[in-house]
């Protein structure tokens, strides 16, 4: 975490370890409000003539759901397969949405991106790690689900089963890794360019800070679907 970044928290005189607490807090405040808005102008919309089928003219908050919740979706198809995608779905959307608010928390300033704290991308990785692999066995069962881990082949299977095992345990930590990295090299390449010029162009990174933020779940959220894909997948892999 960067520590020399000011940070509202710090200044109002908040613990330093109690920062990302604060923004846990913050952060399901705004996904709160804002799927809370959300739902109104649909409840509205419902109500319409059109009964809701109708697009807005202009971007709204139910519009902006909408067009992530069916890309979303439409990813999440493509990856996992058409039959299963309504059952993770629910999984991978409230992933997404999570580390996509959590890295935009970033972009204010004085504020920490929760995504920024190696503890919280941690325990991302760590929650994938345990879904995929319980659903894995709850779609083939135990016995079929380990049998994975020793390859194709009887003589090679202490052999592969070190080698799975070493890659299975890697995931989550290469997940956390590379989502801790990004978030914090962009929220400490904003800070720096905001301290030197603090006019215009910061502009342009936060630009790119949103695109980062974007990427980073979209990233994250692909690879947890590739994870599930193949941990139910009746095929040896």
């Amino acid at each position: 975490m960067n520590e020399h970044a000011f940070n509202w928290l710090e200044k109002l005189g908040v613990e330093h370890g109690m920062n990302h607490v604060f923004m846990f807090g913050l952060v399901g405040i705004i996904l709160v409000v804002t799927t809370w808005i959300a739902r109104l102008q649909l409840n509205t919309a419902m109500k319409s003539a059109g009964g809701g089928l109708i697009p807005d003219e202009r971007l709204t908050f139910k519009n902006f759901f909408e067009i992530m919740a069916e890309s979303l979706y439409g990813l999440t198809e493509s990856v996992i397969g058409h039959h299963d995608a309504p059952l993770y779905f629910p999984i991978v959307g409230t992933l997404f949405l999570f580390i996509f608010a959590s890295n935009i928390v970033g972009l204010i300033p004085g504020f920490l991106p929760p995504t920024e704290n190696f503890n919280t991308t941690l325990a991302l990785g760590m929650f994938v790690f345990v879904y995929y692999n319980y659903v894995g066995v709850r779609a083939q069962g135990f016995v079929k689900y380990f049998k994975h881990f020793l390859g194709p082949v009887v003589w090679l299977a202490p052999l592969m089963l070190i080698i799975e095992l070493a890659s299975h345990l890697f995931r989550p930590l290469s997940l956390a890794l590379r989502l801790r990295g990004n978030i914090m090299g962009d929220h400490v390449v904003l800070g720096v360019f905001s301290s030197l010029v603090p006019y215009f162009l910061p502009v342009v990174f936060y630009g790119i800070g949103v695109f980062v933020a974007f990427i980073q779940a979209f990233v994250f959220t692909l690879m947890t679907m590739v994870y599930i894909s193949l941990s139910t997948s009746a095929e040896d892999h």
